[in-house]
């Protein structure tokens, strides 16, 4: 589910800021987005946020500011120096000559002259910060995400009424199906006979009418669709199931499971029509489970 979440602090002179966003998938993906001196703290940020989150795109972003003086490049006397009594030795070396002129930035710029703060003590100091922000900005869009998932959750339950209405009919439906086959069946027979002059033995009538009866029950199918639905809302009402998305993607794929096997063994355009809703209502779900952590 889509979500975000932001947090930020100051310390010591130093601004940090997370921002986390969250996109839908029905895996888990991160992508941390790190300055180059806190690039140590992208593995456990990505453990933070797997044990926070189970399913999304993610994209967590960390910025921070150093403005304290002890935070910026120190120049190295010593280097220094030594550069300058080299230019004093090429200066005495050309004398008569056009003196030497150094440009100060230039002369900053010399390999050694200036050297970086020490990396790893920014990153030990940035650590408890960075870490603490990121929880809370976590916190934040799990907050969205759960305001988002209650919207979801009552779709995936309106549709599952449906899916039960249109069950209710096809299960209604049903026995009428071979009364009709029945009654088709021996006007059809009857006509033939009277064409032809003969008789048809009942018991032969019966039996055709049993294998039909039996090649197109679809009552245990019916069950089994009907429990899934009933299963499928003891997961959504079940708030602390921690793997319900995954579970309701596979209660997804026995319903359409079941859905298809109604279709296919009964011979009956009504209860055909109504399948055709069934299913197009377990497509919705199908779309909309993607999103359940």
């Amino acid at each position: 589910m889509t979500g975000f979440g932001d947090a930020a602090a100051q310390h010591e002179g130093v601004n940090y800021a997370v921002e986390l966003r969250s996109l839908n998938n029905r895996y888990f993906k991160a992508s941390i987005r790190l300055p180059d001196d806190l690039s140590g703290l992208e593995p456990e940020l990505e453990t933070l946020l797997r044990k926070r989150v189970s399913r999304g795109s993610l994209t967590l972003t960390v910025t921070y500011k150093d403005t304290a003086a002890v935070s910026s490049h120190r120049i190295n006397e010593d280097s220094l120096a030594q550069y300058l009594r080299q230019f004093e030795t090429v200066q005495q070396a050309t004398s008569g000559k056009a003196p030497i002129t150094i440009d100060l930035g230039t002369l900053l710029s010399l390999p050694g002259v200036t050297q970086q703060p020490d990396r790893a003590s920014v990153l030990e100091k940035a650590r408890p910060i960075v870490r603490d922000l990121a929880d809370k900005a976590c916190a934040k869009m799990l907050t969205m995400r759960e305001t988002e998932g209650r919207g979801v959750a009552d779709d995936l339950i309106a549709h599952c009424g449906f899916i039960r209405e249109r069950l209710d009919i096809v299960l209604d439906r049903a026995p009428r199906v071979v009364e009709e086959y029945h009654q088709r069946l021996h006007t059809r027979i009857d006509e033939l006979l009277k064409r032809a002059q003969l008789e048809v033995e009942r018991p032969d009538l019966i039996r055709e009418v049993a294998i039909y009866a039996e090649r197109s029950d679809i009552s245990e199918e019916a069950q089994r669709l009907g429990a899934h639905l009933v299963h499928f809302g003891q997961i959504i009402d079940d708030a602390g199931d921690d793997a319900a998305g995954r579970r309701l993607d596979f209660l997804t794929q026995e319903l359409l499971r079941e859905a298809n096997t109604i279709a296919s063994k009964s011979n009956d355009a009504e209860i055909s029509r109504t399948v055709v809703e069934i299913k197009g209502a377990i497509d919705r779900i199908k779309e909309q489970v993607q999103n359940v952590e």
